[in-house]
């Protein structure tokens, strides 16, 4: 008190420069900033991801209710009742996962444009891969996303047409990134000569690739995607599965044995125990407005993978990223007791 009563100036000037040395001397040392910073943004992502696996899992118990209220079990569940009761398959099954990332619509705004999680996160990457089934002449939706992506390469595959839309197929470095083969999607290996279409599981086309994950997975396949995905996921064994998330196309069609409630529900939950969660959805329709009378059998949903060690569930993903070194991610379903003792970031 006595300095700066007598030099109030000096004094001043003293602490400014103290400060300013502090500052100085704080930047000098990267290791002790940055790594506070990294551990911060890592547990914001971790705890968001946990948190929202609470709620996820609030929300299948809140599914089993709804169940017996309109069961009271899965046997007795009409997928689309036509007696006044006010519910449809989907209310099951809603997209209660909140993508702690941005999510976007790419490509057209209509039907053929899909919702995807944190692209923001993949685009930066110098190699990724795209694979993209159903492609029906329109690849807004694959064009949009090698744009944003210029490390991205893009594998389509469709049996009914010969080739990507005009997006890609009149767009040079497009083109030069894209990979077209009229090939089915299907839960077993037909592709022998006589065999049309030439059939291949998921896996297997990875094999032939020469790729151990998918950055984002589409699949429009009008129908086959049930037991096709079925296979790719028993075929890891409960490891966690090689892509980052995936849009789906849900084709539950009048007469198809998805038509029905437990037969759908076994499959969904194949999906959940797999570690993917619903993020978005979108009903088709455009289908219903053609189809006049048409229940909505069709349905639009995207996916994260909550497991593994990819970019949309970790801030420094490892390197390479085998199938085998995705071990690890979220247990399905976490209490709440397993995380609330943490002081959740917002994001």
């Amino acid at each position: 008190m006595a300095l700066y009563a007598r030099h109030p100036r000096f004094t001043v000037a003293l602490l400014i420069l103290i400060f300013i040395s502090l500052v100085m001397f704080a930047s000098d040392s990267p290791s002790l900033r940055s790594v506070a910073f990294s551990k911060s943004r890592d547990n914001a992502l971790a705890e968001a991801l946990a948190l929202e696996e609470i709620y996820y899992g609030e929300m299948v118990q809140r599914r089993q209710q709804l169940i017996k209220k309109w069961g009271p079990t899965p046997d007795k569940v009409d997928p689309f009742p036509s007696h006044g009761e006010f519910y449809t398959l989907w209310d099951f099954f809603l997209p209660s996962f909140r993508c702690p990332h941005r999510v976007e619509r790419v490509g057209i705004m209509g039907d053929g444009g899909k919702w995807v999680c944190g692209l923001e996160r993949v685009a930066p990457k110098q190699q990724c891969s795209i694979y993209s089934f159903g492609i029906n002449g329109e690849s807004s939706f694959e064009a949009d996303l090698m744009k944003a992506a210029p490390g991205c390469q893009v594998y389509g595959y469709d049996f009914s047409v010969a080739s990507f839309g005009p997006e890609i197929e009149e767009d040079r470095d497009l083109k030069s990134r894209s990979h077209f083969f009229s090939y089915a999607l299907g839960h077993e290996d037909k592709h022998n000569a006589a065999d049309h279409p030439k059939m291949y599981t998921l896996r297997t086309l990875m094999e032939r690739n020469g790729h151990d994950f998918i950055d984002i997975l589409k699949v429009d396949i009008e129908g086959n995607e049930f037991d096709s995905l079925s296979t790719f996921i028993d075929s890891f064994h409960g490891e966690p599965l090689p892509f980052g998330q995936l849009q789906l196309e849900v084709h539950v069609y009048p007469g198809s044995v998805w038509n029905e409630f437990p037969k759908f529900l076994g499959w969904w939950e194949k999906l959940e125990a797999a570690g993917l969660r619903p993020f978005f959805s979108e009903s088709n329709l455009v289908y219903m407005n053609l189809v006049r009378g048409a229940r909505p059998d069709l349905i639009e949903y995207s996916f994260i993978n909550v497991r593994g060690d990819h970019e949309l569930v970790s801030n420094r993903p490892s390197s390479p990223r085998s199938a085998k070194s995705l071990q690890g991610g979220w247990t399905l379903y976490l209490s709440k007791s397993d995380v609330l003792h943490h002081s959740f970031i917002p994001y």
